[in-house]
């Protein structure tokens, strides 16, 4: 359908019309629900999420760092604070929600060498507040994940890693995550590059998965790469510890520092 019958039928026009398919422009409830019926779309989960979406007009604390962050940032935990559970898998570091801010602080100043104080610490400040979708009042489901080497690697000295794994074990017993550990001597684990977060929307065409590249990050809504990544964290699953053995693991390692 051209933009311009679609105008038409709402009664707006072409600008109206590019604005709210760019995401530019807000759209109400009822023209996503007369769009929805004039594209001969019977889904009426996916129509009544749609809808709600259209009227959520939130703004959250994540907005206070437009135009001091880059936006990507500020995306990640706009999804986060959405999804209606997250599952995350993580190889080289330990997940972001998890992270002490020593062991964050510590991340950033390795990968971006030169970073001045005025950018770092609200980089920091964000992966920190991050962590109140799954500490607050109605938590989000969260699982993760993680590598043994993930665990083991020392981003700072001996002392932040320790932290840091009491960190997870604290969030553990706390009930705020679930995690599951892949230990390095596991059999038929090829999944050195299968880092990801998923974030499940109120309906599974709205699902999101967020992958870390070189060149960025890309948030991935396809139905076909969507499918093709929950069969990858199925097969991740498989290779990884039950959360008890998990957790038992963690603690050993905690003590061996």
């Amino acid at each position: 359908m051209k933009s311009r019958e679609a105008a038409e039928l709402l009664g707006a026009d072409s600008v109206q019309m590019s604005q709210i398919e760019s995401g530019v422009a807000g759209v109400s409830a009822k023209r996503v629900r007369r769009l929805a019926a004039h594209y001969a779309c019977t889904d009426e989960g996916l129509i009544d999420a749609l809808a709600t979406m259209a009227t959520d007009r939130t703004r959250g604390w994540w907005e206070e760092y437009r135009g001091v962050l880059p936006p990507v940032f500020l995306d990640t935990a706009e999804v986060e604070h959405h999804a209606s559970a997250l599952r995350e898998i993580v190889i080289t570091h330990v997940p972001g929600l998890l992270q002490t801010p020593d062991y964050a602080r510590a991340v950033y100043t390795y990968m971006l060498p030169g970073l001045p104080e005025s950018e770092l610490t609200p980089r920091v400040e964000h992966r920190m507040r991050r962590r109140a979708v799954i500490e607050g009042d109605n938590p989000t489901p969260y699982e993760t994940i993680i590598h043994e080497f993930a665990l083991r690697v020392r981003v700072a000295d001996r002392q932040v890693t320790r932290a840091q794994l009491r960190q997870i074990l604290e969030q553990i017993e706390d009930g705020h995550a679930t995690v599951r550990v892949i230990p390095t001597n596991q059999d038929d684990f090829a999944g050195a590059e299968a880092s990801m977060m998923h974030a499940r929307g109120p309906v599974p065409q709205l699902d999101t998965v967020l992958r870390d590249f070189p060149i960025g990050t890309a948030f991935i809504d396809a139905e076909s790469q969507l499918n093709q990544l929950r069969t990858l964290f199925r097969k991740v699953e498989k290779a990884s510890l039950d959360p008890a053995a998990s957790q038992d693991f963690i603690h050993r390692l905690t003590k061996e520092l």
